[in-house]
């Protein structure tokens, strides 16, 4: 107890000092939200890759999904990387970077405000953004009760409190800088942290070679697992996988924390090397999560009675002390690199996009910057609120938080922010069409679950088909629909041609 407790205040003290040496760099909007527009390739792919990756992965989805498909699950881990790492940053990096800065936009919101002309479609947009990060936040706060209550006994609304305020302090006091530093400090653990339990895990169970051969022997019946399946190299379940892989990794070009990434990168050098650097961290970190989970049946885990999110926690119960703490500060670090991304995210969209120009007209530089951290305040206590009552009342599984507030945002947000970078083409309409389509079939997921075919009940499989049917809706309504005035798309284009 006394190691691990002892690593929690060296990690909690390193946190809080970066967040106050930043405070220099946050005195301005620009450097609150965005570093001032010069953060290099390491800061941000380690941004981008810790906001990517949080509790929600390292004990939802792993023993999820580490369950239903065994060894394959690895899958999900190897399409984060190379869809939702590396082909992003190819395909968004550089053009979001340029677009962005030409257009001088902050927010995913207020890109789409001026790209379109159109207020209404900002103030749209911050609205999505606002509510349906709430359910991701909260899933961030479970993953880590399961942990910390396996690890000290503590109280879940003590966890709650204690990383809430934590995040705030960093977060408050240093803005997207201490978060970038952070992020870097919480990756390198993360990197570290996996690999070490991967390696114990195994050893536990004989080696990687009589791990794999006792998982190829256990069947599942009731779930129609046959012996063998859990490690074949697709696993019981391909079409599903296929649609968790799509989720989880096309995911990322629409959500708003993440492309936010791309408007703070320095320059064109530091994309190209935080592609690389982007992309091995996610092939350490999200495949070393998924092939641990792959080993859950290999414990006796009673899942229909304690639910998925036990799974991972049970295999890490019997580990040596120290190397509890070092899991405890992986989860920690995973879940507040990825909880200030989201809060800053909410909290700047709110400000600039809804409340700046629609409700107070004239705002400074200093009113903006401390109306945002107020709502880093209230961001994270709603969504501390709603997942406490959500862990009391067992409402679902992180997993399915997750999924609802990823398929919202990337359906609604992913096909017009692409599209957008690419073709001039795209109309007012088709984005406007496409945010309700995305935002309302995820909404009505949650409400009327029943009414819709059996294969997009659950909110991961439909927020994947909202996200690629989102990449039909876009063009064919564009076509349909009256074109923004060729001197707007020309003006909005030219950045490129400068950049050239």
């Amino acid at each position: 107890m006394i190691i691990k407790i002892a690593m929690l205040i060296v990690f909690f003290g390193v946190m809080v000092g970066v967040g106050l040496y930043c405070r220099k760099h946050s005195t301005d909007v620009n450097g609150f939200v965005l570093g001032g527009r010069n953060v290099g390739p390491w800061l941000t792919a380690f941004a981008y890759g810790t906001s990517y990756f949080s509790a929600v992965i390292f004990i939802g989805y792993a023993g999820q999904f580490g369950w239903k498909f065994g060894l394959a699950s690895t899958w999900i881990g190897i399409g984060n990387a190379i869809l939702g790492s590396m082909l992003a940053w190819l395909a968004l990096g550089k053009r979001t970077r340029i677009m962005t800065q030409h257009l001088k936009s902050k927010t995913m919101p207020e890109f789409f405000g001026v790209r379109f002309d159109s207020n209404m479609l900002k103030v749209v947009a911050s609205i999505i953004v606002f509510i349906f990060l709430i359910p991701y936040t909260a899933s961030l706060y479970n993953g880590l009760s399961r942990l910390f209550g396996m690890a000290f006994n503590l109280d879940y609304t003590v966890c709650i409190v204690v990383m809430a305020v934590l995040t705030g302090v960093y977060v408050i006091a240093g803005g997207y800088m201490a978060t970038a530093i952070n992020d870097f400090i919480q990756g390198i653990i993360m990197i570290v942290g996996i690999i070490a339990v991967i390696a114990a895990v195994l050893n536990a169970n004989g080696g990687l070679g009589e791990a794999v051969e006792t998982l190829s022997q256990v069947s599942d019946e009731g779930a129609g697992i046959a012996a063998g399946e859990l490690t074949a190299i697709f696993g019981p379940d391909a079409f599903s996988l296929f649609g968790v892989v799509v989720l989880t990794s096309l995911g990322t070009w629409g959500l708003p924390q993440m492309v936010q990434k791309f408007y703070a990168i320095k320059d064109e050098a530091a994309i190209k090397k935080g592609t690389i650097i982007s992309t091995v961290f996610a092939l350490i970190v999200a495949g070393g999560c998924y092939f641990l989970g792959g080993f859950g049946r290999l414990y006796d885990i009673d899942v229909a009675t304690v639910g998925y999110d036990a799974i991972v926690p049970a295999m890490l119960e019997k580990l040596s002390p120290l190397l509890i703490a070092v899991v405890v500060i992986l989860v920690l670090s995973a879940s507040m690199s990825t909880l200030s991304s989201l809060v800053l995210a909410s909290s700047s969209t709110l400000t600039l996009d809804l409340i700046k120009g629609n409700i107070v007209k004239k705002m400074d530089e200093k009113k903006q910057v401390l109306i945002m951290r107020v709502f880093i305040v209230v961001f994270i206590a709603v969504s501390a609120i709603i997942a406490t009552v959500q862990y009391k009342s067992n409402v679902t599984f992180i997993a399915q938080l997750m999924g609802v507030s990823w398929g919202a945002l990337a359906g609604a947000f992913l096909a017009p922010f692409i599209y957008s970078l690419y073709w001039k083409g795209v109309t007012k309409t088709a984005v406007i069409v496409n945010f309700i389509f995305g935002s309302g079939i995820m909404l009505a997921n949650m409400l009327v679950k029943p009414m819709f075919p059996a294969v997009l009940q659950s909110p991961i499989n439909c927020g994947a088909f909202a996200m690629l049917a989102g990449l039909v809706i876009v063009p064919v309504v564009s076509i349909l629909t009256p074109k923004l005035k060729k001197e707007k798309t020309k003006e909005v284009f030219s950045c490129y041609d400068k950049a050239a």
